[in-house]
């Protein structure tokens, strides 16, 4: 694969029982007999709106029974310097340490240690141990959980394919939350707790110190690799309808149409009301012709603003519209209020339109604040952004089959309503955890973009050939029944399909193969193992009769059998990180 998308390989450490991949500054992967009992532990620095300052390793120490990474922070005000040990401290005990020194004062929200737990362990037992002692019986949730499933934990224990696992916290007191909201394979133990107040202050020359021991008993269960990925396709529903968000970019646009064939079904315009170019981003976004996804950010101190901005849309062709509060209670929530605002403003506009309702950002929010929605909405919103804990590749695989997942659970939300899964993007379109106002436009024009283009939010692998492939493989994790609409990246731009000069990216070439499909009754079905998906329609507007999309993110060249219904199977060899028509 390519190293903008693969990245430096991986270091793979090895005492005794014991193993672990060297991911950056990241212990991943950490197994004991060649079976992985933690995702993940790595020492973490996040500043007062939970961004994260890099953690670059100036040097590893490596020997037998250690594995030592001498480290800074850097970036957004933090000075910190020390190390992240893992250590066997027996054949079945393993401690993960880190100690770092602030060399200046600095708010944070949260540094220390951050342990990932695999998604596997969905529905198995768990016991929580607490500071006091006490223990309480619990499992690791099936279902993903709005809150946090553990609280003011000292310690942990689960079974696992044979083995016991426990793991000893020391240093501060931690807890849980379930990653899974946000699209990480994940469930994940940090401190501290959140009911404390952040941000808080280290003192220049604070250290933070803290540990975690895991100790493992038992013999692993014995699992038996399948050569062949196996996937069965079930006749359903029709399939979503392809769209885009608009392009947040600088002017000037490409002089390329956007528009090919049956893509884009709509295109997404985000408008935050209280900036000055919000009619400049829906002129541009309206200028593709095709029928526009309107969500508006309403304004704290003008709420009536919301009515000037829907007669703007007088005359254009609306797919649906919703509204979303910035800040309060209903942060990015389009509660009674916010969309009884709206629906005065089209009202007064005269304006027809779907009315949707849910969440500016993850489903995280719309798992926890669902609740806050008003009846009589014609829809359901939410977007998907994996890149949001970390950046790695690794985790942008392993959210595909978390995206079916949030899709499963969304739709249940929905109850019936359609669901309109967008933006979907690597990072964040915003940052919906900020503590302090977001960057905004100084023009009147778009001179300088708007939206995510005056954030850090690009990232070098939209243009990796692989992105094509899970595209598709995120389409098949997220097409379930009940799921109308996908819109994927932006039209152009650095978060584009499409560069800034108009050429099509590798990723162009499967939003539109999806999109060639939309609207046929879906044939869907169950990844084998995460990295290789598979999505077809039923005689989808071919003389060949069904087709078929595969898609193959494993390191390695895959075969693949697809059965669809009626018996007939098909199979293919598909290339690490492409996809492939069958």
């Amino acid at each position: 694969m390519s190293d903008v998308w693969s990245g430096a390989p991986a270091t793979v450490w090895r005492s005794g029982a014991w193993s672990l991949e060297l991911r950056d500054d990241e212990f991943a992967d950490i197994a004991y007999e060649g079976r992985v009992v933690l995702r993940s532990v790595r020492a973490v620095v996040r500043d007062r709106n939970w961004d994260t300052a890099g953690l670059v390793v100036d040097r590893v120490a490596e020997s037998d029974l250690a594995l030592t990474l001498h480290v800074h922070s850097s970036g957004l005000g933090s000075e910190l310097r020390g190390i992240v040990r893992a250590e066997v401290r027996s054949p079945g005990r393993l401690r993960v340490l880190t100690d770092l020194e602030s060399a200046t004062e600095f708010a944070t929200n949260r540094t220390g240690l951050v342990v990932l737990h695999p998604p596997g362990l969905a529905g198995s037992a768990l016991q929580v141990r607490h500071p006091d002692g006490s223990v309480a019986a619990s499992r690791f949730p099936v279902d993903i959980s709005p809150h946090q499933p553990a609280l003011d934990i000292a310690g942990l224990a689960w079974p696992r394919d044979g083995l016991d696992v426990a793991v000893r916290f020391t240093g501060d007191v931690f807890e849980m939350e379930d990653q899974r909201n946000w699209t990480d394979a994940s469930y994940k133990t940090y401190s501290r707790p959140l009911a404390l107040p952040f941000p808080y202050t280290l003192a220049a020359g604070e250290r933070v110190v803290q540990s975690i021991d895991i100790e493992v008993s038992g013999a692993p269960t014995a699992a038996a690799p399948d050569l062949v990925a196996r996937i069965r396709l079930e006749e359903g529903p029709p399939l979503p309808a392809i769209a885009v968000s608009a392009a947040t970019a600088p002017d000037p646009a490409p002089s390329t149409a956007i528009a090919d064939g049956p893509w884009p079904a709509a295109v997404l315009v985000e408008l935050d009301v209280a900036t000055r170019n919000w009619r400049a981003a829906l002129a541009r976004a309206a200028a593709s012709a095709r029928p526009l996804d309107v969500r508006f950010v309403l304004a704290d101190g003008d709420p009536a603003a919301i009515d000037d901005a829907v007669r703007a849309l007088r005359g254009l062709p609306i797919a649906r519209v919703t509204a979303f509060w910035p800040s309060g209670p209903a942060r990015h929530v389009s509660d009674l209020e916010a969309i009884g605002l709206l629906r005065h403003g089209l009202t007064e506009a005269g304006i027809e339109a779907e009315v949707v309702g849910g969440v500016r950002s993850h489903f995280t929010e719309l798992n926890r604040e669902h609740h806050r929605l008003p009846r009589g909405l014609a829809g359901i919103v939410f977007s998907v952004t994996p890149l949001f804990h970390s950046l790695s590749t690794a985790q942008l695989v392993e959210s595909l089959p978390m995206q079916r997942l949030v899709a499963t659970q969304a739709t249940a939300i929905a109850a019936g309503l359609p669901v309109h899964i967008g933006p979907i993007s690597l990072r964040p379109h915003f940052n919906d955890v900020a503590t302090t106002p977001p960057p905004m436009p100084t023009h009147d024009d778009l001179r300088d973009g708007y939206g995510s283009a005056l954030l850090d939010a690009v990232d070098v692998r939209q243009s990796a050939p692989q992105l094509a492939a899970w595209a598709v493989a995120s389409a098949a994790a997220l097409a379930v029944p009940g799921v109308a609409t996908l819109a994927y990246f932006e039209e152009w731009g650095s978060r584009g399909v499409r560069t800034t000069d108009g050429s099509a990216r590798p990723v162009f070439d499967a939003v539109t193969a999806l999109a060639g499909m939309a609207g046929a009754a879906g044939l869907r079905g169950d990844s084998p193992d995460g990295l290789v998906w598979a999505l077809g329609a039923r005689g989808a507007r071919t003389a060949d009769g069904d087709t078929v999309l595969v898609a193959n993110l494993d390191v390695r060249p895959r075969q693949v059998e697809v059965t669809l219904p009626g018996g007939e199977t098909r199979t293919a060899e598909v290339p690490a990180g492409h996809f492939t028509r069958l």
